[in-house]
């Protein structure tokens, strides 16, 4: 049994992820910022712990983090200001990386998006602009750090029911279920070789297994 924690633990993938993991036998511990939440999240087997990322220090982080094996970032601004989008999907994100590594918790994945890359080529005009920058920024330092780290990009994310396959690669066209998303970080927790990979993917043809474990 794995001891895994969850950041965004009420996000819809989230939800799903932590489903998945306690069916298997890991331990899940959920952070949530809203304490109304954690009905919910008990719902999926997961334990609630209240932490509002967005306001925790690094070192207050590394002490919820503690003892876990494995970290998920699945947390997000949602839209709303760039201040907030930069304060929560760079800032909280990046100091979630530096407690992870305070806490000794190597395994890291990186829920973002496909494309995501300093290069996005948005105009500052565009209302996407601050989550590009502030997710490429959290990923490249993610890259830079010495964590075990995974990025996965899914495309355009729907409510539609997992198929169980994806298409693999910055090329590949089409939306992508949250539910996929959840059995994509589930599948890349048990994969080792995983581990320094960024990895693209759209609802498509082959079985996530079969995809992950082909990863190199």
């Amino acid at each position: 049994m794995t001891k895994i924690a969850i950041i965004g633990g009420h996000g819809k993938v989230a939800l799903h992820l932590a489903r998945l993991l306690t069916t298997a036998g890991h331990e899940v511990s959920s952070l949530i910022r809203n304490p109304e939440h954690a009905e919910d999240v008990t719902a999926t087997g997961a334990a609630p712990l209240v932490a509002d990322v967005e306001h925790l220090s690094a070192d207050e982080m590394a002490a919820a983090l503690a003892g876990h094996d494995a970290v998920v970032w699945s947390a997000g601004a949602g839209g709303g200001s760039a201040e907030r989008t930069y304060a929560v999907d760079r800032d909280a994100a990046i100091r979630s990386m530096d407690a992870a590594a305070q806490a000794g918790v190597d395994r890291y994945v990186m829920v973002s998006y496909q494309g995501s890359r300093a290069d996005h080529g948005a105009s500052p005009d565009d209302g996407m602009f601050a989550y590009y920058e502030a997710k490429a920024a959290a990923d490249d330092y993610l890259r830079a750090t010495s964590l075990n780290w995974t990025i996965l990009g899914p495309s355009t994310l729907t409510l539609n029911t997992a198929t169980g396959s994806i298409n693999v690669g910055s090329d590949a066209s089409g939306d992508t279920s949250r539910e996929n998303v959840a059995l994509v970080a589930a599948a890349v927790l048990a994969n080792e070789n995983t581990v320094g990979a960024f990895i693209e993917f759209t609802d498509g043809d082959v079985p996530i297994g079969e995809a992950i474990a082909a990863i190199r």
